[in-house]
């Protein structure tokens, strides 16, 4: 068996799209953990959703063996990671269980706001970094330019920094010789008690719940009674094993190890992420430390759009957050698409990729509310309401304040591109912070902003005003109290809570007038004339009418005296009025779903 000494546990870290997975791949293949026959692209990217939009999702381990240089056999223990800001949870929890990152960066980008962001969460975590250059083969890399970057940024010489293509396998095999050579070995006791972090876990609907650990001190054989420290069950670990990256059960694993263990434990409470295994004849005295608890920084409602759906979503959220840990639900009701869960998210491209999974994954679906951040209602009383949804914030009178979050954004952007960078966060209500010039060529901006004016589309603004050169990345800060109000949409007089919007006072007439024209465009037309308002408390700030349907009753009077006809009209505009009164609005899912998508 491997000794710790020849274990090496590491983490690929980078922005999105500066080449983590190929690097996986290269690296795969290298150490010949998958045949040439089952070779394929994004390896490690095991979901359709991932292999589609080119990006990783979910962290995932594989231990691959290594013939070193200098002839011994080496075990690497290698964690895939996401590069996106709304997957920095995933990040964290898998730098937990490894020694060492590879930080990786885009020889012809340079150095992008994540980037930074995920080397001071591994400087942070205590990990040693091997900084590399990659896509070296590209015609505009400029892999000194970036070399030197790097070197301002995190210390060292530029001369020492790897350079590699993962497209093409240059520089692959001396990254591993670094890895085996600057990274250090796993310590830990082998002859104490068993300590071991669940790091990540899914449910398999035939196995129960299969759990990722990294073991610290002393081994687990297979069939021995394990505890889980936090929820204080205990169950026998029927099957442990490593993946290679095929699952392969093995009789004892050791500390260094990172393998998964399956005690056939269903009930999906049980186990928790960041939790602490240990034997049940010879428990630990002190668990392991866990994860900070995920901030949840946008919050939307999911309902089904059959309403006999509602258990089923609920299932399918209990088994999802057992593979995504960020992921925060709580029932709730709407008077206009019934029951279902708010749902606190990461970020937008967090919120996408968990309504796309439960669609997918668990045959559902879903309508998803707009999505809305966390805010403080301060009320006369002198209480604090926590408002995760328009229709809890209450009413003006009742209100001394509203606080709104703000967070900590950095951006970095071509020099060329400052002016109209500092146009769009002065729009959105940002307070600028420091600047500093990382080259001549490129700039790192930090601004406080309201975490409300991100979410939605200020992204796709920055990218479009850069060329696609700017990167963003943001952590949470405080709260300000903010001129807030709660702008309510009335559909024939009544309000529908699903289309409501907390937003700034000196925007909700822009946010008024665009859903009430896209609602007047989206609902069909009726047999009575229906008002859309859009409201803040009693005061209408814009109208749309849809017009009703007009049958022609006059059709048949061909001639005669012009008294008859006005009769007619004079009849139909009572029926009208009459089932104007009586007649309730009927709004087709398909309008709700259009209204409510945001990247429209």
């Amino acid at each position: 068996m491997i000794t710790p000494a020849r274990i090496r546990n590491f983490s690929i870290i980078a922005h999105i799209d500066h080449g983590k997975s190929t690097l996986a791949d290269r690296i795969l293949e290298l150490t010949h953990a998958v045949s040439a026959r089952d070779m394929q692209d994004q390896l490690l990217d095991s979901m359709d959703i991932e292999r589609e939009r080119g990006i990783t999702i979910k962290a995932n381990a594989v231990r691959l063996a290594y013939d070193a240089a200098d002839g011994l056999e080496y075990v690497l223990n290698l964690i895939d990671t996401p590069g996106h800001v709304d997957f920095s949870y995933e990040v964290s929890r898998s730098l937990q269980a490894c020694e060492g990152a590879v930080l990786l960066v885009d020889a012809s980008q340079g150095i992008e706001a994540q980037t930074l962001a995920n080397a001071y969460l591994a400087i942070e975590s205590g990990l040693e970094v091997i900084p590399v250059i990659n896509k070296i083969d590209l015609p505009a890399a400029e892999p000194d330019r970036v070399a030197a970057e790097i070197a301002s940024v995190i210390g060292g010489s530029p001369d020492e920094i790897l350079r590699v293509s993962a497209k093409t396998g240059a520089g692959i095999a001396d990254l591993l010789e670094s890895i085996v050579k600057d990274l250090p070995a796993p310590e830990g006791d082998p002859d104490g008690p068993l300590r071991a972090i669940v790091f990540d876990s899914y449910y398999d609907p035939y196995r129960g719940v299969v759990c990722y650990v990294r073991v610290v001190d002393g081994d687990l054989h297979k069939g021995e009674p394990v505890l889980f420290m936090a929820t204080g069950e205990q169950h026998d670990a029927d099957e442990i094993g490593f993946l290679t990256p095929s699952a392969v059960p093995v009789e004892r694993i050791a500390p260094g190890d990172v393998a998964y263990l399956i005690t056939g434990v269903k009930e999906i409470d049980e186990v928790r992420v960041g939790d602490t295994v240990t034997r049940v004849s010879e428990p630990a005295t002190e668990a392991l430390t866990g994860y900070r608890e995920p901030m949840p920084m946008v919050f939307s409602g999911l309902f089904p759009t059959d309403g006999d759906d509602f258990e089923r979503l609920r299932e399918a959220l209990e088994k999802l957050k057992l593979n995504d840990a960020s992921l925060v639900y709580e029932a709730e009701t709407s008077r206009a698409l019934g029951f279902g869960f708010r749902c606190g998210f990461l970020g937008l491209l967090h919120m996408e990729i968990v309504r796309e999974r439960l669609e997918r994954e668990y045959d559902l679906d879903l309508v998803a509310t707009a999505p809305s951040v966390e805010y403080q209602a301060n009320r006369t009383d002198g209480s604090t309401l926590i408002v995760r949804s328009p229709q809890d914030l209450p009413e003006p009178a009742a209100l001394s304040s509203v606080a709104e979050p703000y967070v900590k954004v950095m951006i970095i952007t071509p020099a060329e591109y400052v002016g109209t960078v500092m146009e769009l966060v002065t729009q959105r209500r940002g307070v600028m912070g420091e600047m500093t010039y990382l080259s001549p060529e490129r700039v790192e901006l930090h601004y406080l902003l309201p975490l409300a004016e991100i979410v939605f589309d200020f992204f796709d603004h920055l990218k479009s005003r850069t060329r696609g050169y700017a990167s963003l990345d943001y952590e949470p800060s405080e709260y300000r109290v903010s001129d807030l109000v709660k702008v309510d949409i009335l559909l024939n007089g009544a309000p529908v809570d699903a289309f409501s919007s907390i937003v700034h006072k000196d925007k909700a007439y822009t946010y008024g007038r665009a859903m009430v024209k896209r609602l007047r465009e989206l609902i069909p037309r009726q047999m009575f004339d229906i008002p859309v308002q859009a409201a803040v408390g009693s005061r209408v700030i814009s109208r749309e009418t849809i017009k009703a349907r007009r049958k022609d009753v006059t059709a048949k009077c061909y001639g005669g005296d012009i008294t008859r006809k006005r009769k007619l009209l004079e009849r139909q505009k009572e029926g009208k009025k009459r089932m104007k009164m009586v007649g309730s609005v009927e709004v087709p899912q398909e309008a709700f779903i259009s209204a409510l998508r945001i990247d429209e």
